[in-house]
């Protein structure tokens, strides 16, 4: 068996991501199905940001698994200030079964996982969101059919182009067979690199990739529309001079006529209403951004528990 991570969305192979969503639908019908946790085990979440849902998803989930949830506040810990990130993994892997890290630079869980001997996960980190998009594909299999009705949809983002959530969408939905397309303003645009790894990927899954500038073009007979803050945690002193170039991009009823006429709005929260999106949007009919927070539970579950399982 080999050691798996789950560090960027293109960890999983689309077939390994179609078993892990696959997992996820069971857990949804049944939260105990499945214990790989028993004993129970411990397994590390560290936080280094704020969170509400990361925490509270896996650490429930943790449980649910028959596992123990170490919470370790990552400004206590100061990890790689106060001591070294190889050492403090040697430390915890020496405990705990799993590694859940949400942190900035994305070298930092790199470094993690290079030392780790139990797997290490990605709870959030400055290039990617992961397990979101794990959750927000989840959502949309649970509207639209199930896991073999992803191969397809149309996936629509609007917002911050540069952002975690975008390159994630990219390889995450890329993975799936979406068509996914990105829409931001030309000076927020999806880093080139991620963009033609997401391509090379969609051209092996039936998916696409596209990028633009024009917000109603991207957003024309979508199935789905996603939106997310245009201002990412550590980029809050830049917020006023942000918000211009993005108010095109505000995901209000106007844009959202322009998609499908049962398109499903998908935000991975906080949301801040009458900026990026509306509030007659984000709390109207087409909007399952309250099932896509609860889906950060069951996925989380079936990705533990798929990695715990390669070992």
């Amino acid at each position: 068996m080999t050691l798996r991570h789950f560090l960027r969305d293109d960890d999983l192979t689309p077939a390994e991501q179609r078993e892990v969503l696959g997992l996820a639908m069971a857990f949804r019908e049944d939260r105990h199905l499945r214990q790989p946790l028993s004993g129970p085990r411990a397994a590390a979440f560290i936080t280094d940001k704020p969170t509400l849902r990361t925490q509270v998803s896996f650490a429930t989930g943790i449980a649910e698994l028959g596992g123990f949830p170490m919470i370790v506040d990552g400004n206590l810990a100061q990890i790689g200030k106060r001591e070294s990130i190889a050492d403090t993994t040697r430390v915890l892997t020496s405990m705990v079964s799993a590694i859940i890290w949400r942190t900035f630079g994305d070298d930092r869980i790199e470094e993690m996982a290079r030392v780790s001997t139990v797997p290490v996960v990605n709870a959030l980190t400055d290039g990617f969101h992961p397990c979101q998009i794990l959750a927000d594909l989840l959502t949309i299999a649970q509207h639209r059919g199930g896991v073999n009705a992803l191969p397809g949809q149309v996936l629509t983002y609007v917002g911050d182009g540069a952002n975690n959530m975008a390159a994630s969408y990219l390889l995450g939905g890329a993975t799936a067979g979406l068509h996914v397309r990105i829409a931001a303003p030309s000076t927020y645009q999806p880093d080139l690199v991620i963009v033609e790894k997401a391509a090379a990927i969609a051209a092996t899954t039936g998916g696409s990739v596209l990028v633009s500038d024009n917000p109603a073009v991207a957003v024309a007979g979508a199935d789905v529309v996603a939106t997310d803050t245009w201002v990412s945690m550590g980029d809050e002193a830049q917020a006023a001079e942000r918000e211009k170039p993005f108010i095109p991009f505000r995901l209000d009823a106007d844009l959202l006529a322009h998609a499908k006429p049962d398109a499903i709005v998908l935000h991975c929260l906080p949301a801040y209403r009458g900026k990026e999106i509306t509030a007659d949007v984000i709390d109207g009919p087409q909007s399952v951004v309250f099932d896509e927070a609860e889906n950060r539970l069951h996925a989380q579950k079936a990705l533990l528990t798929w990695v715990l399982e390669q070992r």
